[in-house]
């Protein structure tokens, strides 16, 4: 007879999680269905079907106040990253170069994946789930990263860079704070933080990471939205009820590259070696230990203002050590980790301890074995 057909949703996943294009998907199954007399994958349509609940846009839901400067319309799916801004004479056909969701759309469908999760930590944590509608609040990690070179080698399209960026962020927890209580309970916590299942794509672009001027620009109304949603609360059903959230932002998947160049920073080369405090090449050199984070978003702002303005009327060397080679206009506050240099000098002092501990070791034998 018929046998036994996969559901839309089955389908779906396989095609996902195997990266599977549609044409890829849709070839398979064409050749299964010919070979073997059986529809057992789905057609294309009815996965795209399955897939609109798990895409953004699909929820409803609403912002108290509204958000500053963005439409309160939910079922927005993939916009064109440039909207907004008007398209200029460029190298770059401007509708071609960037795809994004609105983030707080995109934040809402993120809470929606993990509703079950979240109501379940209610449950266990002993909260009356009636009693926990406010109060809600959702640490989100961003990260922002090169793709490297994504070039079609032999492809027809317009003219783009070859190489993308991609922004992306991870609900890391929910926690909430119940109308009697002065202590926050976390209810969720993402078991897999760095698993590219949790990590939500928010836009990717067709743009070098070194291009300055480019990056900013299409970033720009994603922090504009960001900026938004800092100052109000979402409301959004789970388990049945609205429920309010708000939203902390933590830029901590940048590597030092990108850090700079969100911070406004020299690149890489440069003598000012730490994105996390104020030490020079030579500095760091000298002193292997005491190091602590002295840098801010708050603190380069002003730093590129003072660079900006040469209140003192320096010379360009003198105002360069001023500011500590903050010399363009931070965009984007990120929370660097310990960075690549500060840890090889952490690593270096731990290792010059120990062979010095071994050649002590050596010579207090008679015949140091080899």
């Amino acid at each position: 007879g018929r046998g036994f057909g996969l559901s839309p949703a089955v389908c779906l996943a396989i095609r996902v999680n195997t990266f599977l294009s549609c044409s890829q998907y849709h070839k398979m199954n064409r050749t299964v269905k010919a070979t073997s007399g059986r529809q057992i994958f789905q057609p294309l349509h009815t996965l795209r079907a399955a897939e609109k609940e798990l895409l953004p846009g699909f929820h409803q839901f609403e912002w108290q106040p509204a958000l500053k400067n963005v439409s309160p319309s939910c079922n927005v799916g993939i916009i064109n990253g440039l909207s907004g801004w008007s398209s200029s004479v460029d190298d770059v056909p401007a509708d071609t170069i960037t795809r994004r969701f609105r983030y707080d759309v995109a934040l809402v469908s993120a809470l929606k994946d993990v509703e079950e999760d979240i109501m379940e930590g209610l449950r266990e944590s002993g909260m009356e789930d009636s009693a926990c509608t406010s109060g809600f609040s959702v640490m989100i990690k961003e990260c922002c990263d090169g793709m490297g070179d994504v070039s079609e080698k032999h492809g027809g399209g317009p003219v783009v860079p070859e190489k993308a960026v991609r922004f992306s962020f991870t609900v890391m927890s929910v926690s909430v704070l119940a109308d009697d209580e002065e202590e926050e309970v976390t209810i969720f916590t993402e078991p897999k933080p760095n698993s590219e299942l949790s990590c939500k794509p928010l836009c990717l672009m067709f743009v070098d990471e070194s291009d300055h001027e480019t990056l900013t620009g299409v970033l720009g109304p994603i922090v504009a939205e960001r900026n938004a949603m800092k100052e109000s609360r979402l409301i959004l059903s789970m388990g049945g009820l609205p429920r309010s959230f708000r939203f902390h932002f933590r830029g901590t998947g940048y590597d030092e590259k990108m850090v700079r160049e969100m911070e406004g920073l020299e690149a890489s080369g440069s003598t000012y070696v730490c994105t996390l405090c104020d030490s020079t090449r030579a500095e760091a050199s000298q002193n292997m230990v005491l190091h602590s984070i002295t840098r801010s978003h708050e603190e380069n702002l002003e730093r590129y203002e003072i660079w900006r303005t040469n209140p003192f009327s320096e010379s360009a060397d003198e105002l360069r050590d001023r500011v500590k080679g903050v010399s363009a206009k931070p965009f984007m506050e990120t929370q660097p980790t310990l960075d690549a240099l500060h840890c090889d000098i952490g690593n270096a002092t731990e290792f010059y301890k120990i062979f010095q501990d071994e050649i002590g070791e050596v010579y207090k034998k008679a015949n140091p074995s080899r």
